[in-house]
């Protein structure tokens, strides 16, 4: 299940511009006061101006054995999050992955995670260059199994992990949506509330979720 295009709202352009282009290196593709753009490798994530908006958690994909290089790297330009005690790279077994966490200028919860499954390596020094794909995106709800029967209405969608009580991962090693009940679960590896958090994707699934709501899109 791939994404193409995330899109997520910002009252901080300015900020976002200067931190994803100036911090981690991805080239802009649109630059205006309303809208930013930067590339990954197979992927697009895009900020639209709103005076308002949740944050978000996303995940983005980079190479399987690129993890320690990628700590490292980031390290110099951001404070990454500890995941257990003053461990930074979150050991996911049943995922066959690692990740790592950080927040972005508007406080979203930004994860950089390498998964086995993937099958891509690096063997050069990591940069915003191997930022590969959008890897995830969270989806606040109090009905999960509702989400799940409208994606899988658009197409038929896999459940990765979890169930329809707290946590249910769909999709696959690609791109994942994590549905998560904002009442029975927070966000790891902060613990903060899973707070409503709009955003668009386009790919696979191409919908809104707005204000709770899933809305399909249409494209021409």
């Amino acid at each position: 299940m791939k994404i193409q295009e995330l899109v997520l709202y910002s009252p901080n352009i300015a900020k976002q511009r200067q931190f994803y282009k100036s911090v981690l290196g991805l080239e802009l593709l649109v630059d205006t006061s309303e809208k930013i753009s930067f590339e990954l490798r197979n992927s697009r994530l895009t900020f639209i101006y709103r005076s308002h908006s949740n944050p978000a958690h996303f995940a983005i994909n980079i190479p399987s054995n690129a993890i320690y290089d990628a700590s490292k790297w980031l390290r110099s330009r951001v404070e990454v999050l500890a995941c257990e005690g003053d461990d930074t790279i979150a050991h996911f077994k049943n995922w066959n992955a690692k990740a790592l966490y950080f927040y972005d200028a508007d406080h979203n919860l930004v994860e950089l995670i390498a998964r086995e499954a993937i099958a891509i390596e690096s063997d050069v020094a990591f940069s915003g260059f191997y930022m590969l794909s959008i890897s995830e995106i969270g989806i606040a709800t109090t009905a999960i199994e509702s989400i799940y029967n409208q994606l899988n209405k658009m197409q038929p969608i896999s459940v990765f992990d979890g169930d329809f009580e707290r946590f249910c991962a769909l999709g696959d090693d690609n791109g994942l949506f994590i549905v998560v009940h904002k009442d029975k679960k927070a966000w790891y590896p902060t613990m903060e509330p899973v707070l409503d958090a709009d955003f668009e994707v386009k790919g696979d699934y191409n919908f809104k979720f707005k204000s709770g709501q899933i809305e399909e899109i249409a494209l021409i």
